[in-house]
């Protein structure tokens, strides 16, 4: 009698987790939220986000590569091997989704295969002949990383996975990914499936520019339509909801790769692509994202160089009327300006502690033979601060000195001998 009160009472606490988990998904959030927490007062006692250069490993990072790339300039604000080729786990499904929506109808209704329904690792839990829509098996996708749903989403887009992957393959070649590689639409270990921190950045950022994909990563919790009954999913990204300005993107595991996560952060007017790869657990790969987003957020600002180059450049010029010599020139009188790449520093990220010594120099050839021609190289401009170059861009001839003639000679001889003149003809 008593055993058979045991087993109610454990099938009653079993029914009420399984109703708890199932209904209210964020249970779990409070516990990532708490860790995050934790994190950052670690962080904020150790001090570990204090401004440190590139190339200094101050950060400790566990992960094996890193890169942070700022959004609006595409600048790398810090990097770790970020050019090193590495296995990419589930960040696979970045791809996979972005060649989805590219190429295919969010409303259609597909119909799971055996060999989607059969692929292992972490899954939506397709079983064969299930019906789903595109569109939910994208959630399935890139909340709870669904292997299944990325074989179902290749099969319903080109017919099979390896023509899949060569759509895959071709888009990664018209994005200039010249050391990105796909084997597979759901990223399980295959030695020529792999990318580096850097090139997963640059396909992160283009991802992020398509509204469907960035509304879908940026989703805690999703109920999607499942053969006509509802599926509860969650978001696999444990910084989404409990990091300030987290959007997206997505989660990363397999034995080979290690621990992954790419993120999208925005704060004020500067928005940022964290990557780390290759972390040894769940908790480095935390620590480490939640570091690099820190430091570059307590580190950076943006500023227009643009505008400090031109000030620059024209004081110069109202100190230094007389500069130029051009022989057999018809003018003295030589114009210049920046080449036209200054309009790309107009807005530059900078560390805030370089902001304050902010110098130039502005090196000209002072002599020059005519004729000189317009867009003619003529020296150089620098700015730099505490000795780090932060613009270096040729100083171009911005207008035509020619070379004199006859009649220039005689104007300059009446203009310069007018009393001898007078003499001859009197």
């Amino acid at each position: 009698m008593y055993y058979n009160k045991s087993i109610q009472s454990m099938l009653c606490i079993f029914l009420f987790l399984f109703i708890l988990f199932s209904y209210f998904p964020s249970f779990g959030f409070d516990e990532e939220k708490q860790e995050i927490n934790e994190i950052l007062s670690e962080l904020q006692k150790n001090e570990t986000t204090k401004e440190v250069s590139n190339q200094d490993d101050n950060l400790q990072l566990n992960s094996r590569s890193c890169i942070v790339l700022d959004r609006n300039t595409k600048q790398t604000l810090y990097s770790k091997n970020e050019k090193n080729r590495v296995k990419m786990a589930s960040t696979t499904k970045i791809m996979t989704a972005l060649v989805v929506l590219e190429n295919s109808s969010l409303d259609k209704t597909v119909e799971a295969s055996k060999k989607a329904a059969g692929t292992g690792g972490s899954r939506l839990g397709l079983k064969t002949n299930d019906k789903i829509t595109i569109r939910d098996l994208l959630y399935g996708l890139l909340l709870c990383s669904g292997n299944d749903a990325a074989v179902c989403l290749a099969e319903s887009i080109a017919g099979s996975v390896p023509e899949f992957c060569n759509i895959m393959n071709q888009k990664a070649q018209d994005l200039g990914l010249t050391n990105t590689h796909f084997e597979s639409p759901h990223g399980l270990d295959s030695d020529q499936h792999y990318t580096t921190a850097y090139e997963l950045a640059l396909l992160a950022d283009y991802a992020m520019q398509n509204p469907t994909f960035k509304n879908i990563v940026g989703t805690k919790t999703q109920t999607i339509n499942l053969n006509g009954y509802p599926k509860t999913l969650t978001n696999t990204n444990e910084l989404l909801g409990n990091l300030d300005g987290i959007y997206g993107i997505k989660t990363g595991f397999t034995n080979g790769a290690n621990r992954c996560l790419v993120t999208a952060c925005k704060r004020g007017n500067m928005d940022i692509i964290c990557v780390v790869l290759g972390a040894d657990t769940k908790k480095f790969r935390t620590q480490d994202s939640i570091k690099l987003i820190e430091f570059t957020f307590k580190n950076y600002e943006y500023f227009n160089l643009q505008d400090f180059a031109e000030q620059y450049v024209t004081n110069w010029k109202n100190e230094n009327p007389n500069y130029f010599t051009i022989e057999k020139g018809n003018s003295n009188q030589l114009d210049f300006k920046i080449d036209s790449k200054l309009q790309d520093y107009k807005t530059i990220a900078i560390k805030k502690s370089l902001k304050d010594n902010i110098e130039a120099s502005i090196t000209l050839s002072t002599y020059f033979n005519a004729p000189v021609e317009t867009d003619q190289v003529i020296g150089e401009l620098k700015i730099f601060s505490n000795e780090t170059e932060l613009m270096h861009l040729n100083v171009l001839s911005n207008s035509t000195i020619n070379k004199k003639n006859t009649i220039d000679y005689l104007l300059f001889f009446f203009k310069s001998y007018p009393n001898q003149l007078q003499q001859i003809f009197s």
